[in-house]
């Protein structure tokens, strides 16, 4: 059944039909990740989002529960070159089309996903409508432009609190729409987590008895984030340890004044360059992210760059002093994509861990 992606420039893209079937409006963006579709489809930072998968051929190992990083799958739509009719992988449980139906996500193969990704990075990233009837463009125009793609960390987060592990250091995970990794590398390392929900406050955060907080990745305008910024201010006003990634990274920074703009088509793949300034070293790091830190905005007062990108010179993370506080714009946890800045986990909870027994 043939299917189409209408984007908002007026460029209409012809493929067939995967999935749900059914029509949505999103933000259209690129991944360049060879191999992670999994993750890619359940991480809560792509809700709001139709993904670009600029690997050719997707499906080819079906879909393993194990490997997802939510309950849920967050991306509206997604677009490929080609889609696995078998998968090989003895881990498999479902073929990923089947998969898709299931759990109502809508798609599009055989499009030109190289000729779909040069004009997202020529024009940037734009809302897209994927749809059967392309025969009233006026009206789907229309639509796009109305579209609001908003309150969606809201809309992923945790509705209560829940705790896991039974570890020594007690570490708080705010949740503005957490991929299981982050939670795996915490449990692994002897802690203690306790996740809330992003309406929480600060002052119940602080009463908790938690050790140190991680502000956790998620969708969206960092800026629509209003209240959630109000609480991250009484939070960096505490002594409480803090280590923010993503969306968290964002957050604390426009917490103390800094601001952030949107990037052309964003940093989204498994095979980032970032330095880390301190030791003057190259990571190769994941990314997902749409929003960037605007380095000439932050209080040098306050805070200062701790790793820069080394493809466009980005800030890819903040160290603020005279605070415990730590927070970097790439994907620690990985899931896809390499975890070589796994050591930021390490020194977090060495550090907690160090803090919490220097105050016995």
């Amino acid at each position: 059944m043939k299917g189409f992606l209408v984007l908002e420039n007026g460029e209409i893209f012809e493929g067939e039909r995967i999935g749900y079937n059914k029509d949505c409006i999103c933000e259209v963006v690129f991944n360049t990740s060879m191999a992670g579709y999994l993750e890619v489809f359940s991480d809560p930072s792509y809700a709001g989002q139709g993904v670009v998968l600029t690997y050719p051929l997707i499906g080819n190992y079906g879909v393993i529960q194990e490997d997802m990083e939510s309950d849920s799958l967050w991306v509206e739509a997604i677009f490929v070159h080609e889609l696995a009719n078998l998968e090989s992988n003895f881990r498999s449980e479902l073929n990923l089309n089947d998969y898709m139906i299931k759990n109502k996500l809508p798609g599009l193969k055989e499009i030109n996903t190289r000729k779909l990704t040069k004009l997202l990075r020529q024009n940037g990233t734009m809302k897209g409508k994927l749809t059967d009837d392309v025969s009233n463009i006026e009206e789907i125009m229309r639509e796009i432009k109305n579209k609001k793609i908003e309150k969606l960390v809201e809309k992923v987060s945790s509705k209560e609190i829940q705790k896991y592990g039974d570890g020594d250091i007690k570490i708080g995970l705010f949740d503005f729409g957490y991929k299981k990794n982050i939670l795996q590398s915490l449990l692994k390392r002897n802690c203690n987590v306790t996740v809330f929900p992003q309406d929480t406050s600060a002052e119940a955060i602080l009463s908790s008895n938690i050790d140190g907080l991680i502000l956790s990745n998620g969708p969206g305008d960092p800026e629509d984030c209003i209240k959630q910024i109000e609480e991250i201010k009484k939070l960096y006003n505490s002594d409480m340890p803090i280590f923010g990634i993503c969306l968290g990274h964002q957050l604390m920074a426009l917490a103390i004044g800094a601001k952030t703009e949107k990037l052309k088509y964003g940093h989204r793949g498994p095979n980032h360059p970032v330095k880390d300034l301190r030791n003057d070293r190259v990571y190769i790091t994941s990314q997902n992210h749409g929003y960037y830190v605007k380095e000439e905005t932050i209080p040098s007062q306050t805070a200062e760059v701790s790793h820069i990108s080394m493809n466009d010179g980005t800030v890819e993370g903040i160290r603020y002093k005279n605070k415990n506080i730590n927070t970097v714009q790439f994907h620690p946890e990985a899931c896809p994509g390499p975890e070589d800045t796994g050591y930021l986990f390490d020194e977090f909870v060495e550090f907690v861990g160090g803090n919490k027994n220097a105050k016995k």
